[in-house]
C-alpha cells in the first residue's frame, strides 16, 4: 500500500510538468506584450520564439511522459491564443501598423489575432479527422514566428524597400491572417519518413543548415519561414490536387491532441 500511495504524488507531478512548460510560453509571451509596449521590438519577437519554443516542448513532454488530457489540451489551445495571437498583434500594431494613420492598422492587428483563434479552433475540431503529416492552413505558430522575423530581419533590408515597411508589415499581416484560416496544406514535421529513407542525405542537409544558422541565423531564419510559407501553396496547388482530395476531406487518420 505504501508503494501505491508514494507512486500517486509522482505521478500527479508528471501530469502537472506539461501544463508548467504551458504556463511559462504564457509568461514569456506575457514579457514579450510588455517589451512591446516600452518599444523594444526586437525583444518581443525573441519572446514570440521563446514561446514557440515551449510549446513544442509541452507536448512532447505530454507524449514522452504519457500524459496528455484534455485539460491539458485546452490550456495549451489558449496558451496558444494568447503566445501567437495576442503578442504578435500588439507587436506589429505598436511597431508599424499603428503608425499608417486611420484604423487600417488596428482592423489588421485585430484579424491576424481573430483568424488565429479561429485556427486553433478549427484544428481542435478536426483533431482525429485530419492526417498528422499535414495542417490544414497554416499553424498560428509559424504565423506568429514570420512576423517575428520580419521585426529582426528589417535591418538588412535597403533604405528603398525600408521606406515601405508599413506596408510591407501590413500586407504580411494579413496574408498570414488567410493562411491561417485557409484549407492550404502545410508540413506538419511529425512524421520523418525522407529522413529515415534517406539519413545520410538527411544529415548532411542538417548539417548545412545548421551551419547557415550558425552564421547569420536571422538571415536563415528569415528565408526559412519565407520557404514554409510558400511550400504550402505550392504543394496544394500543384501537387497535393493531382493526387487526391481538398484538404480536409481525407480519410480519418490519428492526429496529434496538442494544438499546433
Amino acid at each position: 500500500m505504501m508503494g501505491e500511495q508514494g507512486a500517486i504524488p509522482a505521478r500527479r507531478g508528471v501530469y502537472i510538468l506539461p501544463n508548467l512548460i504551458t504556463a511559462g510560453s504564457m509568461f514569456v509571451a506575457f514579457l514579450g506584450m510588455l517589451w512591446a509596449v516600452e518599444g523594444l521590438y526586437s525583444q518581443c519577437a525573441m519572446a514570440i520564439f521563446g514561446s514557440a519554443f515551449l510549446d513544442g516542448m509541452d507536448g512532447k513532454v505530454a507524449r514522452l511522459t504519457k500524459s496528455s488530457s484534455e485539460f491539458g489540451v485546452q490550456m495549451d489551445s489558449l496558451a496558444d491564443a494568447v503566445a501567437f495571437g495576442v503578442t504578435p498583434a500588439l507587436m506589429v500594431y505598436l511597431w508599424q501598423l499603428g503608425g499608417m494613420g486611420g484604423r487600417l492598422g488596428l482592423a489588421a492587428a485585430f484579424v491576424f489575432m481573430t483568424c488565429g483563434v479561429l485556427r486553433l479552433a478549427r484544428f481542435n475540431l478536426m483533431t482525429g479527422v485530419i492526417s498528422k503529416k499535414f495542417f490544414v492552413g497554416l499553424p498560428i505558430p509559424a504565423a506568429a514566428c514570420a512576423l517575428a522575423v520580419l521585426v529582426l530581419f528589417n535591418h538588412y533590408l535597403p533604405a528603398g524597400i525600408r521606406l515601405f515597411l508599413p506596408q510591407i508589415t501590413l500586407g504580411l499581416t494579413m496574408a498570414l491572417a488567410l493562411l491561417m484560416v485557409s484549407r492550404i496544406r502545410y508540413f506538419s514535421f511529425k512524421e520523418f519518413g525522407f529522413v529515415k529513407t534517406h539519413p545520410f542525405r538527411s544529415l548532411v542537409a542538417a548539417i548545412i543548415l545548421f551551419g547557415t544558422l550558425i552564421i547569420e541565423p536571422r538571415i536563415f531564419g528569415f528565408f526559412f519561414f519565407i520557404g514554409y510559407l510558400l511550400s504550402g501553396p505550392i504543394y496544394t496547388f500543384f501537387f497535393f490536387r493531382r493526387k487526391g482530395p481538398l484538404p480536409g476531406r481525407e480519410n480519418p487518420e490519428t492526429q496529434e491532441k496538442r494544438p499546433g
